[in-house]
């Protein structure tokens, strides 16, 4: 029986350490930078590949986990079929117990209500300052660009240094170029 530990951010500017530093007892911890809303999580999915049969999985928090609770209880019973149990340590819950899984199940669906109405709160407040003409959206600064990436271009700089020195994404680059032809 190993514990294995999971542990995830949304974005390179956070750090891992909190969460390192709560599964620092586990024997093999996996770790990720990557929005939790992202389908592609490739230690998610090696650790999901590597836990054996007797493994407990270990996470801080439910959110750095699973995306909502379909995601959660598709995770949940994989690690069952592998008899694996998953322990939520913010929460205490250890689906290794049946009470464990009531709560897993429970407080996944109240997580994901509370998401949804965050959603949706955001979006009334958005409808509301858009009548009010407060609120314009983001400014479209890769095509406020163009004039200075297609003399670039046309010069055979190469696209992720053209990136680089205007300071938009390598994929409004190649955007930019796609319409020029």
């Amino acid at each position: 029986m190993a514990e294995i530990g999971y542990a995830r951010v949304s974005t390179t500017g956070q750090s891992l350490d909190a969460q390192l530093k709560a599964l620092a007892a586990c024997d093999k911890v996996f770790q990720e930078k990557v929005s939790g809303a992202k389908d592609d999580r490739p230690q998610l999915q090696l650790m999901l590949e590597f836990v054996r049969e007797g493994d407990v999985v270990i996470v801080t928090k439910l959110d750095r986990l699973a995306r909502n609770t379909r995601h959660l209880l598709e995770i949940a019973e994989y690690l069952a079929k592998k008899q694996v149990s998953l322990q939520i340590q913010n929460l205490g819950i250890d689906t290794g117990t049946p009470t464990g899984k009531l709560m897993l199940t429970m407080v996944g669906a109240i997580a994901t209500f509370e998401r949804e109405l965050m959603l949706e709160r955001q979006a009334e407040g958005i409808a509301l300052a858009k009548q009010r003409g407060k609120y314009k959206g983001r400014k479209p600064t890769a095509m406020l660009k163009r004039n200075q990436v297609v003399p670039m271009l046309e010069e055979g700089i190469p696209k992720p240094e053209i990136a680089k020195r205007t300071g938009i994404s390598l994929s409004s680059v190649q955007r930019i170029a796609r319409e020029q032809r």
